[in-house]
């Protein structure tokens, strides 16, 4: 018997772990298990836990979601009322369902649900403290260490890191960032009444500070209302909620949570992997930089993780576990950074020109028809501008 896999036998070896139990790690996690490999998915929260984020579930995220899931929907969106800074509302409405709005804690959890019944292992309260590639913890040059909490080391063929924002595994991997904003958000209980009210239809306020804006999204018995904007503008931001809140009449009733969360957007140079490490998700900084849409970044680039991650499991050499990692990265960078690249430009435009984005989106037909195409996942921003060379050229004469 050879002495390493004498040393996988004295120590269970796992061919991916996961790290973080969000839409990315789960997607990740249902990937390489049902690919057959040996996978466990760490979380160090307790599930279902609480998550800063609108809920709100687009074309693409429905598509990268596993066969047979059921999305666990609060409403479905036929209506958007828009307005700038409070001014100049217009409610426009869809005969389809532009896309629909869950609670994070349980969509996340029957994730989590999906990647167990593919074989997939949940291992909750774990927190990753760091990862070793190299050193005495690491038996091989096919392992990775993965050091939790109180020093208990667990070792794995590819690690997964999808440990949010604020990622202990990103920052391993070398993760750079080019855009960081603060999202606060509370969700704010109604009575019937009120309820009814915003039934399938939610606003979108494009805000006072550059590249802000808020939401209102009906959740049954709940609204969730949030703000975002650049991360440096806390207090002005605060402000920016309280003023939205108070103008919708919503001052009255009491939040049962508020929370605030940044979001991290990556830059164009930023590294997806190191050695056998992927990240995905807010952990890579993945997410649209206008919008700000992370669940379906999440959602597709975790399960590209997932399914190169198993083959640098079984990658038997350096070279070829980083001919792995680059094929991961590419195939990131061929779909969602198309989209990354145009929201960045979008951005740009949204924060010198609101009042032209509000007077598209409710006066232009074809504006509007995009944004409902979009939501509904049949094309996507990238798409739009690289088949209307109007638009492309709009984009670009205002940047310049």
């Amino acid at each position: 018997m050879s002495s390493e896999n004498s040393s996988d036998e004295a120590r269970h070896v796992w061919d991916v772990v996961v790290v973080g139990a969000g839409p990315g790690g789960a997607s990740a996690a249902y990937a390489a298990a049902v690919a057959g490999r040996s996978v466990l998915l760490l979380e160090k929260a307790d599930l279902p836990r609480y998550k800063t984020c609108g809920g709100g579930i687009i074309g693409p995220s429905r598509e990268a979601l596993p066969p047979g899931f059921e999305l666990p929907l609060q409403d479905r969106v036929h209506a958007v009322t828009f307005t700038l800074d409070g001014r100049f509302a217009r409610t426009r409405r869809s005969k389809q369902t532009l896309f629909g709005l869950v609670n994070r804690p349980e969509f996340d959890q029957r994730l989590v649900e999906h990647a167990q019944k593919a074989g997939a292992e949940l291992r909750t309260g774990a927190t990753v403290t760091r990862v070793e590639q190299h050193g005495p913890a690491v038996p091989d040059r096919r392992t990775v260490a993965v050091v939790l909490q109180g020093g208990e080391t667990l070792l794995a063929r590819a690690v997964v890191g999808a440990d949010g924002s604020a990622s202990r595994i990103g920052a391993h991997v070398g993760v750079k960032l080019g855009q960081v904003d603060l999202g606060l958000e509370a969700e704010i209980p109604v009575p019937p009444t009120v309820a009814e009210d915003w039934k399938g239809r939610v606003l979108i306020d494009w805000g006072p500070l550059p590249g802000s804006y808020g939401w209102v999204f009906p959740k049954g018995d709940t609204l969730t209302v949030g703000v975002i904007s650049a991360r440096g503008e806390g207090a002005a931001t605060k402000r920016y909620l309280e003023d939205f809140i108070a103008r919708l009449g919503l001052a009255g009733f009491e939040p049962g949570i508020s929370s605030g969360h940044l979001t991290r957007c990556r830059a164009d140079d930023s590294p997806l992997s190191r050695g056998r490490v992927l990240v995905c998700g807010d952990a890579a900084g993945l997410l649209e930089p206008w919008t700000r849409e992370g669940i379906s970044f999440a959602l597709r680039s975790g399960r590209l993780a997932g399914e190169w991650a198993v083959r640098i499991a079984e990658s038997h050499d350096a070279v070829d576990a980083r001919r792995q990692a680059l094929n991961y990265a590419f195939a990131v960078k061929a779909g969602l950074g198309v989209e990354m690249s145009v929201g960045k430009r979008m951005m740009a435009v949204f924060e010198r020109r609101p009042g032209m984005l509000h007077a598209a989106l409710t006066g232009f037909r074809p504006a509007w028809k995009a944004f409902t195409r979009i939501t509904r996942g049949t094309t996507t921003l990238g798409e739009v501008v690289r088949t209307h060379p109007v638009a492309g050229r709009l984009l670009s004469s205002i940047n310049r």
